[in-house]
């Protein structure tokens, strides 16, 4: 064990740290510090991808600037690394945004409230993260049909609660932080009805909405029970059964995935048996990557488990963070990383490897529920005071609350300037996103033949790895 520090001196040498970065120079955005245009560091992350899912997550980001910067976090980590930092590093989300907080069942059934997106999950400034969700909340309150100025509030509203969170994160007992439960959830109205839907998102509504009846000449064998009639249903692109060669090396990776789950879950898992594969595409970031759905029976066909198994890859963080020791298998990152933000996690969280990819196993929308974006209109800086306290409590359990308090103070100074900072990159996110579509039209224009310019989502990249799944 460390030198123990008093929470007078953490605080100390959280104020220390101003004189490194002081709290008002987060205010400040210069697009002119880029030294590579958004939409070419935008294709430089999508490389390894599957081609022909790329126009997708292309499209989904076109729709809307909410929509692009969900997609976008390649562009936003080299942004916020132009600049100096504070110095004071927690776990990172990494995704920190409005859409990426949700419900979803805790180990003993109950619902719980929490971050639930880790993809991008890595050690850094943990004012990166408060940047973005700042930013989120503008954008994506403005697609919700909210005024500017409301959402300019909400950001503020946001920053005042992650604030005084972390002020009391920084003086409560250690133990009641790490246990600490985040209240009047069904108060706050975007979340009731998050929670009203989780509620619903059970394995047999799963069931029902993701698979259908097998016809006698169409059930696969391999890997399949005897006693199973359901397959994955077909809804091309978003889901789709695997081919025998894919859904066997699925299948396999199930091997080393147990092994990562403590003993008690190990055993519980083998009392599964896998009935079907699917690959599905999901999220708006995540497009492009592998991503598969493991349908599995305990006792009989009304005991459904399905699981998903995700391809991650390096955090868009990665490199500009070079004093952070990482786990070299992506998937144990993200899972490090969510067991070290969350209170609790889903009990079938672990990780697995296919071919050269690294690949999380979670189960797949159990009792899970996300925010309805126009859900905002009504419940804006209620959900924005919200989104600060679970943050404050994420980075609170993972790094040094005290420190972080230090640094941020008592004062408006830090609430002013990161919401500076997120106006200003509101507008620089809609900039980038008309850049999209302005990039996707020229992809468009007819060439003198009169034919389409081929486009580099349906061209694709020069394949990685393209025949490992």
């Amino acid at each position: 064990m460390g030198v123990h520090l008093s929470l007078p001196e953490r605080l100390a040498m959280g104020r220390s740290q101003r004189k490194h970065m002081p709290r008002a120079e987060h205010g400040t955005w210069d697009p002119r510090l880029r030294r590579v245009d958004a939409i070419s560091v935008l294709l430089d992350s999508e490389k390894g991808r599957v081609p022909k899912l790329i126009g997708i997550k292309h499209e989904r980001m076109s729709e809307s600037a909410f929509g692009f910067f969900r997609g976008a976090v390649a562009i936003m980590a080299a942004d916020v690394a132009l600049v100096k930092n504070s110095g004071i590093y927690t776990q990172l989300c990494g995704d920190a945004h409005v859409r990426n907080l949700g419900a979803f069942a805790a180990p003993d059934a109950r619902l719980v409230f929490d971050i639930n997106d880790f993809d991008e999950t890595i050690r850094g400034p943990f004012e990166w993260d408060v940047k973005r969700m700042a930013t989120s909340l503008i954008l994506g309150g403005q697609e919700a049909g909210v005024k500017r100025g409301y959402c300019r509030d909400a950001a503020l509203v946001f920053l005042a609660r992650y604030r005084s969170a972390m002020h009391m994160f920084a003086r409560i007992p250690v133990l009641e932080l790490a246990r600490y439960q985040v209240h009047r959830l069904h108060s706050v109205q975007p979340v009731s009805q998050i929670l009203r839907v989780a509620e619903r998102a059970t394995p047999l509504h799963n069931l029902e909405s993701l698979t259908v009846e097998a016809r006698a000449s169409g059930v696969k064998k391999s890997g399949q029970s005897g006693t199973s009639r359901r397959v994955f249903r077909r809804d091309n692109p978003n889901l789709v059964r695997a081919s025998e060669d894919q859904a066997r090396r699925v299948l396999d990776s199930l091997a080393t995935y147990a092994e990562t789950l403590q003993p008690e879950r190990h055993h519980f898992l083998a009392q599964y048996v896998p009935a079907d594969v699917a690959f599905k595409v999901v999220g708006t970031g995540s497009v492009g990557l592998r991503d598969y759905c493991v349908y599995l029976e305990g006792n009989g066909p009304m005991d459904p488990l399905f699981l998903q198994i995700k391809q991650e890859v390096r955090s868009a963080y990665t490199p500009y963070l070079d004093d952070v020791l990482l786990p070299t298998h992506q998937a144990q990152r993200v899972v490090f990383g969510q067991r070290a933000m969350q209170v609790q996690s889903d009990p079938f969280l672990g990780w697995t490897t296919i071919g050269d990819n690294d690949y999380l196993v979670r189960q797949l929308n159990d009792h899970k529920a996300g925010l309805d974006l126009p859900a905002l209109k009504a419940g804006l800086s209620e959900y924005a005071a919200l989104c600060g306290e679970t943050l404050a409590r994420g980075h609170a359990r993972a790094g040094d609350p005290g420190v972080m308090a230090g640094y941020i103070g008592t004062s408006r100074r830090f609430d002013e300037a990161i919401g500076a900072f997120a106006a200003a990159y509101a507008e620089q996110t809609r900039k980038d996103w008309r850049a999209l579509q302005d990039y996707l039209g020229q992809q468009q224009k007819p060439n003198t033949s009169g034919r389409k310019v081929a486009t580099r989502e349906r061209t694709g990249k020069k394949r990685s790895g393209g025949r490992n799944p």
